[in-house]
C-alpha cells in the first residue's frame, strides 16, 4: 500500500498559484464567482407551414424580449441570470407543437411561451400542464384555452370571447346613424375564427344589424372568387372577415379586384387589416378597412420606442410581435418577483401580477383564472395609408370614416 505524504503548503506557493490563475480569468481563483446559470424559455411557434409568416413574427418579438431583458441586466434577483431561448416550430401542428413542447421541458425550459394559434395554445399549454412549467399564450384568442382550469396557463392579451363583446359595442357606436343593416361573416375553419363568427351572429343582431349568410372557408384557401360571386348576390352593408393574414390578403384583394361595394369591411380580428405589410404592399385593397384586434397605445411611448426598434431591423412591427414580446416580459417579470425558476414561485408571482410596462392601451392588470382581465382590443382603420386607432376614444388618433366613399 502506498504512503500518502501530505506536503504543506505555503503562503507563498498558494499566492504565486492564484496569481496563475488570475493571468488566465482575471480574477484570483479563491475569488471566482460563477456566473448564475441561463434562465432557459421555450419558444414554440409556427415558423413554417401556412400561418409561417405570423409565427416567425411571434419568435421575433419574444426574442426581442430576451435580448432587451439581458441587456438591461437580466434577472436582478437571481444575482443578474440570462434568459436563453429554446426554438421549436410547431409547423402549424398541434401534435408537433406538444411534442416540441415536452422536449424543451425535458431540456430544462423554465417555462414555454406559445403558439400564436388557438389549436396550437391549446396543446402546448396542455402538454406543459403534465409538469406544471409555466405556460404564457402570446396570440392564441380561443377563450377554452384558459377555462379548462389549468394553473399553469396564462395570458397577457385578451380572448376572443372579449374581442368580440368590444366589436359589438364599437360597431354600434360607429354605426350610429344605422347606415349599416346587414353583414356577412367570413371566417375561416378553425377554432379561432368559428368561435368568433358564433359570436358575432348571436350578438349583430341585438345592435339592429341582420346576419344575412354566415361563410366558412378552409385553410388555406387560394380563390375567394365564389365567395365574392355570394357577396355580390347577397349585397350586405357590412363585410365582416375573421381568418388568418394569407387569406385575409387574398380575400381584400379579390374584393376590390371583383369590384364588390360595401358600406364597410369591418375585420374581427382580421389577420391583415391590423397589419402594416399588408398596407404597404397592397394600399388600395386596404385602404378604410376598420379591425377590432390587438394593437398597441399610440400614446404610449414604450410601445413608439419599440415600434422603432423592430422597424429598424428592417420589421414590420405587426400584432405578432408585441404580442408575444409581452408574453416573454411578463413571465420575466413573474421570474423576477418570484427569485426563483421553481414552478409553484413563478405561477404565484404569475397570479399576483400588476405588471404595466407593456404599451398596450389596457388597464390594470388583474389576473383571474390565468387571464388577464384588464386587456382589451381597440377598434383600427387604415386611413391614408397608415393605420389609425379610432375607439376607444381616450386611445384614439383618428376618427372613424363610416360609411366608406364610394
Amino acid at each position: 500500500m502506498k504512503t500518502l505524504i501530505h506536503t504543506p503548503i505555503k503562503r507563498r506557493q498558494f499566492l504565486a498559484g492564484a496569481g496563475t490563475a488570475a493571468l488566465v480569468t482575471g480574477f484570483p481563483a479563491v475569488l471566482r464567482a460563477q456566473e448564475p446559470e441561463a434562465i432557459r424559455l421555450g419558444l414554440v411557434h409556427p415558423v413554417t407551414g401556412f400561418v409561417s409568416f405570423s409565427g416567425t413574427q411571434c419568435r421575433v418579438g419574444a426574442e426581442m424580449a430576451i435580448a432587451d431583458i439581458n441587456a438591461a441586466g437580466g434577472i436582478q434577483s437571481m444575482n443578474g441570470a440570462k434568459l436563453e431561448a429554446m426554438l421549436a416550430d410547431s409547423q402549424g401542428r398541434p401534435e408537433l407543437g406538444a411534442s416540441e413542447t415536452a422536449r424543451l421541458i425535458e431540456g430544462g425550459a423554465t417555462g414555454i411561451i406559445a403558439g400564436y394559434s388557438s389549436a396550437i395554445s391549446l396543446a402546448t399549454s396542455q402538454e406543459a400542464a403534465k409538469t406544471m412549467t409555466p405556460h404564457i399564450v402570446d396570440v392564441g384568442v380561443a377563450d377554452n384555452i384558459i377555462q379548462r382550469n389549468l394553473e399553469n396557463t396564462f395570458r397577457f392579451a385578451p380572448g376572443f370571447g372579449s374581442v368580440a363583446n368590444s366589436a359589438v359595442e364599437a360597431l354600434k357606436a360607429i354605426n350610429a346613424n344605422g347606415d349599416a343593416k346587414t353583414a356577412v361573416i367570413i371566417h375561416e375553419e378553425s377554432l379561432f375564427g368559428t368561435g368568433t363568427a358564433e359570436l358575432l351572429a348571436k350578438e349583430l343582431p341585438n345592435i339592429g344589424i341582420e346576419v344575412l349568410e354566415v361563410i366558412r372557408h378552409a385553410n388555406p384557401t387560394r380563390d375567394f372568387t365564389n365567395i365574392a360571386l355570394q357577396l355580390r348576390s347577397l349585397q350586405p352593408d357590412l363585410i365582416i372577415p375573421a381568418n388568418y393574414y394569407n387569406e385575409y390578403v387574398l380575400l381584400a384583394r379579390t374584393l376590390r379586384q371583383q369590384r364588390i361595394a360595401a358600406k364597410g369591411i369591418y375585420s374581427v380580428l382580421g389577420g391583415a387589416a391590423s397589419n402594416l405589410q399588408f398596407v404597404q404592399e397592397f394600399p388600395d385593397a386596404a385602404e378604410n378597412i376598420m379591425d377590432c384586434n390587438h394593437w398597441y397605445d399610440p400614446n404610449s411611448e414604450v410601445a413608439v420606442q419599440r415600434r422603432a426598434a423592430a422597424e429598424e431591423k428592417g420589421l414590420f412591427y405587426t400584432y405578432e410581435i408585441f404580442l408575444a414580446y409581452n408574453a416573454v416580459a411578463f413571465l420575466a417579470d413573474a421570474i423576477e418577483r418570484a427569485g426563483s425558476t421553481e414552478n409553484e414561485a413563478i405561477i404565484e408571482a404569475l397570479n399576483a401580477s400588476t405588471w404595466d410596462n407593456h404599451g398596450m392601451p389596457y388597464g390594470p392588470t388583474v389576473i383571474e383564472n390565468g387571464q388577464n382581465m384588464g386587456a382589451q382590443a381597440v377598434n383600427t382603420q387604415v386611413q391614408g395609408g397608415e393605420i389609425q386607432v379610432i375607439l376607444p376614444e381616450e386611445f384614439a388618433s383618428a376618427e372613424a370614416i363610416f360609411p366608406v366613399p364610394a
